[in-house]
This record gives C-alpha cells, sequence and structure tokens, in this order.
C-alpha cells in the first residue's frame, strides 16, 4: 500500500490542525503505541493519514513526517536549529552513555571531531589487517558450526563479530567474544537498546519511583557494563603514562589525550560515555543490518551464486579479502546490503524537536515540538525509486538512467545525513563486504525458517525477531 503525501497548503497550519488517529481522553494514543512496534504502527498511521500527521502522547503531541526532502532540511540544520528529542539525551545521562549520538549544543562538537577522527577511511584502512584478522576469526567459529550442521542464530554471532572489531579499533582492546560462549560483555549491552525505547517512548519516567524486574536487570547489567568501561579507561591511561610521548593509538586515547589538554572541553563521563556509545552502536547497528542482507541472501539461491562469484574472484583461495584496496571489487556484496537497508532501515526513526519556532512544510511548530520522521516511507516511494518494493541490489550497481526510472539518492536516509551523519558509516560499509563475501565465498546459506516468520521488532533500532540461519561449507 502507498504512502499518501500531503500537499502543503498555503495557509500555514498549527500541529492541532493536524488528522489525528481516533485517542482517548488523558492518554491519547498510547494504548496503541506499543515500543516493540512502534513503527509499525506509525508507518500504517502514515498510509492512512498522509504526512505530517499527530499523534498524542498523553498530552504530548508528537508529528508524525515522511518527506525525506523535509528530512533532509532538519538534518542539515543540525545542530543549530534542531536537536534529538529531549528524553532521548535525559534518558541516556541516566544510564551514564550521553556521548555523541545524543549529546548537543557545545558539548558535541569536541566529541564529535575526535570520534569522526577515529572513524575515518584513512584510519579503517590502517586497521584493515586487524579486521581481517577478526573476520578470520569469525569464520573459525561459523566452520565449527557448520561442521555440526548447528544452526545459528546469526544476529547473535554478528553482535560477537561487531563487538570485537569496534572495541578492537576504538579502544586498543579485543574482548575475544568471538572465542568464548559465556561472560561476555555483549550478554549485557543487549538489554540496553530496548530499554532505551521503553524509556525513550514512556509518558513518565516511571522507573525513577518504581524499579520493575526489567529495570533492575538492567542497572544490574549497567553496574557491569560500566565496571569494564572503568577497567579499560584505567588500562589505556596506563598505557600512555608508560609512554607519555606517543600518539594516541585509538579513539580511546585520543579522548583521554583531550581531557588531559590545559581548558579541555572534554570531561571523565564523557569519556565513558562515548565508550559505552560506541559500544552499543557499534554491536546493533551494522550486526542487524548484515543480518537483513543475509535473509535475503539465504532466500535467493541466483543472489547466492552471484555473490560466490563475485567473492571467488576476489578472494581465491584466502579466507578473507586480501586487503583494503580489494574490497572495491566486492560490489554486489555492498549493494546487497544497502538494498536491505532500504527495505529493513534498521535507523526506521529518527526523532527531533525545534529550538526555536520553525515551519516545516508548512506547519508551524512551536520549539520542543516532537517530530518523528520515518524513514522506510520515503525509500518505499515510486517517485524516489523504481519498483520500490521489490528487492533489487543491482539498483545500486548501476548509474540510472532517466527511462530506467527514478533512483534518488537523497531519499536513502539509512545513515542519516547532515552534520550529525552517522560517523561509523565507513567503518559499517567495510565489515559489510568483509563478512557478506567471506560467508558467501566460504558457505551456502540456509534459513532455517519461513522468512515471513521473522518479524521487525523496535528495539531502539529495528531488529529482526530471529534469524536462524544453517550454514554448508562449499568444497
Amino acid at each position: 500500500m502507498a504512502y499518501v503525501r500531503t500537499a502543503t497548503s498555503e495557509t500555514p497550519r498549527t500541529v492541532a490542525d493536524l488528522p489525528c488517529p481516533p485517542a482517548l481522553p488523558l492518554c491519547g494514543n498510547l494504548l496503541r503505541l506499543q515500543p516493540a512496534s512502534l513503527h509499525l504502527t506509525l508507518e500504517a498511521w502514515a498510509r492512512r493519514f498522509g504526512s505530517p500527521y499527530r499523534v498524542q502522547l498523553g498530552p504530548i503531541p508528537i508529528t508524525v513526517w515522511t518527506q525525506a526532502d523535509l528530512m533532509q532540511t532538519v538534518m542539515r540544520e543540525r545542530p543549530h536549529a534542531y536537536r534529538r528529542i529531549a528524553p532521548m539525551e535525559a534518558v541516556l545521562k541516566e544510564l551514564g552513555g550521553n556521548g555523541v549520538f545524543s549529546a548537543e549544543g557545545a558539548a558535541w562538537e569536541p566529541q564529535r571531531r575526535l570520534v569522526m577522527h577515529a572513524l575515518s577511511s584513512s584510519n579503517i584502512r590502517s586497521f584493515f589487517p586487524t579486521l581481517a584478522a577478526i573476520t578470520e576469526r569469525f569464520l573459525v567459529r561459523l566452520s565449527e558450526a557448520a561442521k555440526r550442521h548447528k544452526t545459528l542464530e546469526m544476529t547473535d554471532e554478528l553482535k560477537r563479530y561487531t563487538v570485537d572489531v569496534t572495541s578492537t579499533l576504538a579502544f586498543g582492546e579485543d574482548p575475544h567474544t568471538l572465542d568464548r560462549e559465556r561472560g561476555i560483555i555483549q550478554e549485557q549491552l543487549a538489554l540496553i537498546p530496548p530499554a532505551l525505547m521503553r524509556r525513550v517512548s514512556a509518558l513518565i519516567p516511571y522507573w525513577r519511583y518504581v524499579s520493575l524486574p526489567r529495570d533492575r536487570r538492567l542497572m544490574r547489567a549497567m553496574k557491569e557494563v560500566h565496571r569494564y568501561i572503568d577497567s579499560m579507561i584505567e588500562r589505556a591511561r596506563n598505557r600512555m603514562s608508560e609512554c607519555p610521548d606517543s600518539a594516541p593509538g585509538n579513539l580511546l586515547e585520543a579522548m583521554l589525550f583531550a581531557r588531559n589538554a590545559p581548558d579541555s572541553k572534554i570531561t571523565d563521563e564523557q569519556v565513558a560515555a562515548n565508550v559505552l556509545t560506541l559500544l552499543v552502536a557499534g554491536e546493533d547497528t551494522t550486526a542487524n543490518a548484515i543480518a537483513w542482507a543475509l535473509m535475503y541472501i539465504a532466500a535467493d539461491a541466483g543472489l547466492q551464486s552471484r555473490l560466490f562469484e563475485e567473492s571467488l574472484k576476489t578472494l581465491g583461495d584466502r579466507s578473507v579479502c586480501p586487503d583494503f584496496d580489494a574490497l572495491k571489487k566486492l560490489e554486489l556484496c555492498e549493494a546487497v546490503c544497502s538494498e536491505a537497508l532500504r527495505l529493513r532501515p534498521v535507523a526506521a526513526i529518527q526523532t527531533f524537536e525545534p529550538l526555536t519556532e520553525v515551519s516545516v512544510g508548512g506547519v508551524v511548530l512551536p520549539p520542543g515540538t516532537r517530530m518523528f520522521y520515518l524513514t522506510r516511507p520515503g525509500m518505499l516511494d515510486p517517485n524516489n525509486f523504481v519498483r520500490p518494493e521489490a528487492f533489487i541490489p543491482d539498483r545500486w550497481l548501476h548509474a540510472r538512467q532517466a527511462d530506467n526510472g527514478p533512483h534518488e539518492q537523497k531519499a536513502y536516509l539509512s545513515f542519516g545525513a547532515g552534520p550529525r551523519v552517522c560517523p561509523g558509516r565507513y567503518l559499517a560499509a567495510v565489515e559489510m563486504r568483509l563478512v557478506i563475501s567471506m560467508m558467501t565465498r566460504r558457505f551456502k546459506l540456509r534459513l532455517a525458517v519461513d522468512s515471513e516468520s521473522i518479524k521487525e521488532v523496535s528495539a531502539f533500532t529495528m531488529v529482526p525477531s530471529r534469524m536462524p540461519i544453517t550454514l554448508e561449507a562449499r568444497a
């Protein structure tokens, strides 16, 4: 079903003028906005009411938008005209994770510079040999499962891989979660995204007054996570004190170096918060993006054959891609991931609020008005992509000609846009090409369940409910 595009009227509208689903007194639409299915509910209402429309979270109005061009405009005007919704920063601050993702104002810029440098393409290039070695370890784990004909919950396996990659690159420490079955930091990190989803969408911060069992589990996990982070920071400080004249070797050391500089704007709390931010973001988003791509690969024998041929040509007899420059040859591997993210965007909802009164799409928004932008509708708009409902990875491989139909790159917002575009997009692209090429070169993939039984779940990011895959080693 197509999404409705609402024409901008000549007379400015207010938030109260926007169409709204039937609401109950006092609680509004709250009872129908379940966190785990939030993006699906909002997308369904967008098809019914057009864009923008309004929902009521109790007395709080939330405007919901689908136009990619308006989302681009808002993102380009951050952080000076817009910010993330205030509950995001408040909840992350409580958890000790108010880092570069959620920080606002003057606190954001010095953190951003450090993170962007650490995750730049040049740094990832120099990190490639270590990244390839971690991918080799991942292959060993997958090969053992294939020998035992063991079905793997692939999202969990990919999170092990991405935690090892992120920790080694950003913090100079490899936790070796790929080599262990129990007692890994991933077990605690997994509780954070769904907790964020619940708390950011809550009408009142109930956990400050009543601690439910899930809140107590979260707090126990956070204690473990912060103990892990504190010990990592302490070891980094010790390394730096032993070699005081050495340049910082990773993001953590760079942040500690900036923290110690005269007139520093980096605090101890921000250092710890960014460690947590990168652990969660590096683990969750890339792992889920690759998992969605594997679902499409496992269901399409012809696509697997094409991926095998491309990977065989690039890798030869090697286990993983041999060098950074050879990654460029793995175009189909990344195209598959790009197309999977178009249909299954990990960041299905982007949230903002204006800092001053603004007019967006003919609607006057007072400061603090909550804005939810749905990223998928613009990517399913036939005005932006030809045959938008179909999985066509080749649309990303060839320059689009006018007679082939539209291919609007600006509508593809999986990594955001503007000054606060996702800093980890280069690393994610490299991980995607490495993992997909390694897996399709070495294994035949089979989905152990009907793909229709795999549901989309809002857990801060949009994740698959399950992704059981069986691997068969190629000769």
